[in-house]
């Protein structure tokens, strides 16, 4: 048998040794290497489980109120007068909404030259121009029974709705040939609707009407539907803090007149045949141009 001498002895310890020192730290590697994972599964864990933040509910800004809506809140407000009770949420919280109304106006054609009403319109045919002309109502506070709060009675101005009992923006159907009113008007009920603003003190009221005279062929317009007044704004509050005030002057048989109190943002004189715009003012641009 070979006895291994002391050199080969001497090279078995130390390769021994390497071979332990090696496996040594290949094990001190791996254990960091598996601590460090072991550590941090954890909060990896934890970050997966936090659940998402719901996503926040899309706010839809207040729909604009139409025409439909407004006689909707002066209906339910009179009938709030006539029974006694307070006026509905609905119409109390509307101060501070926008409003968009249709006001068709010369339904019956065109006006004679003699004509005083508020809202007509007259066309030359030999020289085709159209001439559309509004004066705007006015009022003082005393006419609604709103209490006079300073040293002048406050002024009010606006217009009235026609055909209060309608939600169409457009004239309604002609059940005859538009023609000019050369008989006198039969006398019908007075307005039960009106929009104004309060003016400020210093304003004053507006002493011409909203006109637009300007040339336009017949086939452009049609007599039977008239023309329309669109306006646009704010709706406001009464010196009592509510947006609408209704009175009976002639008593609980009388139906309520109502004036819902805004502040009008454009006017506008618009042609339904086409939908085209005859003429705007805008009414911020008046305000601060007033004195």
């Amino acid at each position: 048998m070979h006895e291994p001498s002391l050199r080969t002895s001497r090279l078995a310890i130390a390769g021994g040794l390497g071979a332990a020192i090696i496996l040594a730290g290949a094990g001190f590697v791996l254990g960091r290497m598996t601590f460090s994972a072991a550590e941090s599964a954890p909060a990896v864990s934890a970050a997966r489980s936090v659940p998402a933040a719901p996503p926040r509910p899309k706010v839809e800004p207040p729909r604009i109120l139409g025409r439909a809506e407004i006689i909707a809140f002066a209906n339910s407000a009179a009938d709030a007068l006539t029974t006694g009770a307070p006026l509905p949420a609905e119409v109390a919280s509307a101060a501070g909404r926008r409003f968009e109304i249709f006001l068709p106006f010369g339904c019956d054609g065109p006006a004679p030259e003699e004509s005083a009403a508020p809202m007509r319109w007259r066309y030359d045919a030999e020289k085709q121009t159209l001439r559309v002309r509004v004066a705007p109502a006015q009022w003082v506070a005393g006419d609604w029974g709103i209490p006079q709060t300073g040293s002048a009675d406050r002024n009010f101005e606006g217009f009235w709705v026609s055909r209060p009992w309608s939600s169409a923006d457009r004239c309604p159907e002609a059940r005859g040939q538009a023609a000019a009113i050369t008989a006198q008007p039969v006398t019908l009920p007075g307005q039960t609707l009106a929009l104004a603003e309060i003016l400020p003190e210093g304003k004053q009221r507006r002493d011409r009407p909203y006109e637009t005279v300007q040339r336009v062929q017949p086939e452009d317009f049609a007599a039977a539907q008239g023309f329309r007044l669109r306006a646009t704004g704010r709706i406001e509050r009464m010196p009592d803090g509510q947006p609408i005030q209704c009175i009976q002057p002639a008593g609980i048989e009388q139906r309520p007149i109502c004036l819902i109190v805004v502040s009008f943002d454009e006017i506008r004189i618009e042609n339904p045949a086409s939908n085209a715009m005859l003429a705007t003012w805008s009414m911020r641009q008046a305000s601060r141009n007033s004195p």
